[in-house]
């Protein structure tokens, strides 16, 4: 096993994280050196381990998953981030990549494209689709009107967290528990959500998050 590429897996669904761990092993210079369930989990491999690159669901089921990009980004450069999600990546992988992410890929993709996103990633290069590669590069190119082209896209990553927590069927109370912030401050949020997406009551706030987080999809009010 020395001197293989050492990749940690940081994922909440245990087929999925299996198939993850299959597919890398079956590499002749690869291996998972651990799998976590979630962010704390993930951090304290990290340490323990020192993996070269590490795989993050984005959606955990009690942390989010972009908290670890942000962590590695921080206080782990050396370490290489890849970003799994059942979202559509026009919304989350340009987040991810600002944030120090690497890479991003669809999670109905990752059976025919995580190892060679991995190897493009350990070769120096970030790895997403082509659209969203050129929307990265037109945003530093500055053309800000392609900065919202969803509404969801115009909340920012505590904003979009929020939401995701409310499909998800958690309390104000709950959220902020979470997030380690004021149920005042989730609040605020909550109106902030609802102003940006155009949704006028809580009842129709918490369909459209359900939603969502259920499918992946958002269709702003008529």
């Amino acid at each position: 096993m020395s001197g293989k590429i050492k990749i940690l897996i940081v994922e909440d669904h245990p087929i999925f994280r299996m198939g993850l761990k299959e597919l890398i092993d079956n590499e002749t210079d690869m291996m998972v050196c651990g799998d976590a369930l979630d962010v704390a989990g993930g951090m304290e491999l990290i340490k323990k381990k020192a993996p070269c690159l590490v795989i993050v669901d984005l959606s955990l089921k009690e942390s989010n998953g972009m908290d670890l990009v942000k962590f590695i980004s921080n206080a782990h450069k050396e370490i290489s981030c890849l970003v799994l999600s059942m979202h559509d990546e026009s919304l989350h992988a340009e987040r991810c990549i600002m944030a120090g992410a690497k890479g991003y890929i669809m999670k109905h993709e990752a059976s025919e494209s995580v190892v060679t996103a991995i190897r493009q990633i350990l070769s120096g290069h970030i790895y997403v689709s082509p659209k969203i590669m050129s929307n990265i590069l037109n945003k530093f190119r500055n053309q800000p009107e392609l900065v919202c082209e969803s509404p969801l896209k115009c909340l920012t990553d505590r904003e979009l967290e929020t939401f995701q927590y409310i499909g998800k069927g958690y309390s104000s109370g709950q959220i902020a528990r979470l997030l380690n912030i004021s149920v005042k401050t989730i609040g605020t949020y909550r109106e902030r959500i609802k102003e940006k997406l155009g949704i006028k009551h809580s009842g129709d706030l918490v369909r459209n998050a359900v939603i969502f987080v259920e499918t992946g999809i958002f269709k702003p009010p008529a």
